[in-house]
This record gives C-alpha cells, sequence and structure tokens, in this order.
C-alpha cells in the first residue's frame, strides 16, 4: 500500500491481516507471540505507554512486556505484510514512583485522544492502537456475563469472552454513530456541545438506534437537535472511533426547512455557517476565534469536503 493510498482520517489506515479463521489455533498464535519478529502495544487502564525520544514508539518487545509479570489481558491484533504477530497487552503499573521505565528506558502514559490529535505515531500505529484500545476496552467493561451475571473469561486470543456457567459467547460490540453535515445551498449546520474546546463548532452526531437506517438516523438527530427537517442523505465515509468504541459514518444530508430550534440538553448552540466561514475556521482564521475538529476526526474532513465542493458533496 502506497503513501497515497493512506486514508487522511485518523484511525482508518490499518494494514494489519486479522487472521480471524485462525484465533482458535493456540500454537499459530503462540508460535507469533514467541517470535523475535512480535510486536506488543502496552496499555495501562486505557492508556497507552510510548517510550520517549526524539520520536515516539509505542511498540515494545516481548521481553520488555514480560518484564511486568502476567498481563491483565492480551488481545492478538493481526500479522504484518512480513508474516510477523502483532498484540495488545494490559498490564497493571506502579505509579507511585511518578515514571515508568521499561527495562531501564523512560516511557510516558499519554491518551489516544491526544496521541491522534498531535500526530505523536504513524497513521498505521494510530489504526492499530485504537484498534487495541477498543478491544482492551471492552474486556475491561465485560467481564461479567450479561446473561446470567457469572464472571466471564477470554478466548480466542482475546475476541471472544464465554461464561462458563451459562455456556454464553460474547463479542466485542461497535456502536454505530450517524455524523452529518446538514447543508442549505452555500451554508452548513453546526452545533456545539459543551464539553467541546471554547469557539469550537462541528457537524451534528447521535447513535444509530435499533430499527433504524443510517438515513432515518442522520433524519432523526438532526430533529431533535436542532428542529431541522432533511431530505436526501448522502454517505461521505467512515472512521472507527475507539472512545470507547464506536463506527462513524459520515453524511451529507440537504436542509428542507431552515429554522433552527435547538435541544439545550444536547448542544450548548447550533447554528448556520457560510461556506466561508467552515473554510476560515478550518484554516485557523475566523474573525471571530471559532474553531473547527482537528484534522483525525471525521468531522474535520466533513467540513473540509464542503469547503471545497460546496453543494456539489451531495451528488457524490
Amino acid at each position: 500500500m502506497t503513501d497515497s493510498s493512506i486514508s487522511p482520517i485518523g484511525f482508518n489506515f490499518n494494514p494489519l491481516d486479522r487472521r480471524s479463521e485462525k484465533r482458535d489455533d493456540h500454537a499459530f498464535i503462540e508460535q507469533l507471540r514467541q517470535d523475535a519478529a512480535a510486536r506488543f502495544l502496552i496499555f495501562h487502564d486505557e492508556i497507552p505507554l510510548l517510550k520517549r525520544g526524539n520520536a515516539h514508539d509505542a511498540w515494545f518487545l516481548r521481553d520488555e512486556v514480560e518484564s511486568f509479570g502476567d498481563p491483565v489481558q492480551c488481545v492478538f491484533l493481526g500479522q504484518e505484510s512480513d508474516g510477523s504477530g502483532r498484540f495488545a497487552v494490559g498490564v497493571a503499573l506502579d505509579l507511585a514512583s511518578g515514571e515508568v521505565r521499561v527495562q531501564g528506558v523512560p516511557c510516558d502514559r499519554i491518551d489516544v485522544r491526544s496521541i491522534a490529535n498531535q500526530g505523536l505515531v504513524t497513521p498505521r500505529s494510530l489504526g492499530m492502537i485504537g484498534q487495541a484500545k477498543s478491544m482492551l476496552d471492552w474486556h475491561r467493561r465485560h467481564g461479567f456475563c450479561a446473561n446470567c451475571g457469572s464472571a466471564s473469561r477470554a478466548v480466542s486470543w482475546g475476541w471472544q469472552r464465554v461464561c462458563d456457567a451459562c455456556g454464553t459467547r460474547h463479542f466485542p460490540r461497535v456502536d454505530p454513530v450517524v455524523i452529518m453535515l446538514t447543508i442549505d445551498g452555500e451554508r452548513c449546520l453546526l452545533g456545539r456541545q459543551r464539553q467541546f474546546a471554547p469557539g469550537m463548532y462541528s457537524a451534528l452526531a447521535g447513535f444509530v438506534e435499533p430499527g433504524e437506517t443510517v438515513e432515518h438516523a442522520v433524519r432523526r438527530e438532526v430533529m431533535e437537535e436542532a428542529r431541522v427537517k432533511c431530505a436526501e442523505v448522502v454517505y461521505f465515509a467512515s472512521q472507527p472511533w475507539p472512545f470507547p468504541s464506536s463506527l462513524m459514518i459520515g453524511c451529507f444530508a440537504r436542509a428542507s426547512d431552515t429554522e433552527v430550534v435547538i435541544d439545550h440538553t444536547e448542544l450548548e448552540d447550533a447554528r448556520w455557517f457560510s461556506r466561508a466561514e467552515v473554510a476560515a475556521m478550518l484554516a485557523g482564521t475566523h474573525e471571530g476565534g471559532l474553531s473547527a475538529p482537528k484534522p483525525f476526526a471525521i468531522a474535520h474532513h466533513l467540513l473540509k469536503a464542503y469547503a471545497e465542493r460546496g453543494e456539489s458533496v451531495l451528488r457524490s
């Protein structure tokens, strides 16, 4: 895969062959894990370790991982094109000393959002870090069977949990979320939530509910949050979002009416922005100091496509 084919959206580039058909072949995966070419991501709770230095390195050797003792969790992520295995491990750390060292090398605990926002690792490593965070977080949150309440255990090298009490098997969940830019000619609808950075506006978003299509979810969410009706809905792109484990489904929608009535339980503010304003927000030159999401978020790319192509995005 060439650099020109790498998706610019954060977490989207993950070239691993996941080898799902081999997850129950313990000997095969263990051989990959024992191989000198194997590499590991190390997480403490939801936060990965990165080796400190001129370039942040998220990958560790097997003996470096084993210096922590038995891992809390181990997940097989997949194989690189050279056949070497990639794994994610959760470890227990004693943070009382104030500094984490792995065989003498100082490391920093840096949250995944900051890693993505600051571009601290390559796009391929970021995609794998996102995969690892979602999987380890799923294990951390699902230690008990949802069917009978008994403790469950990890099998299939981290890709299932099984309850020995009732026999139920549990699989990692991914929550679909629509994120949509509603367009009315040369302007688009943006909103902000209270937890956003000061002055930042973004596309509206919401979870897809049971029994809904993506199109229905787009129209419902825009109606609920801003009281604006939408006509046609056009798919743009998707993005794995490991906070904790969602799939962002990016869409454009055409507004059928334009009066905004804000649902203040969901949004602090929402209003129409001109296409020129959007371009200025992306460039960091908005005269009011307003800003847009950073490039690692799919919302940035929805806004960028609209700023560059205008209403024609609805015909893509």
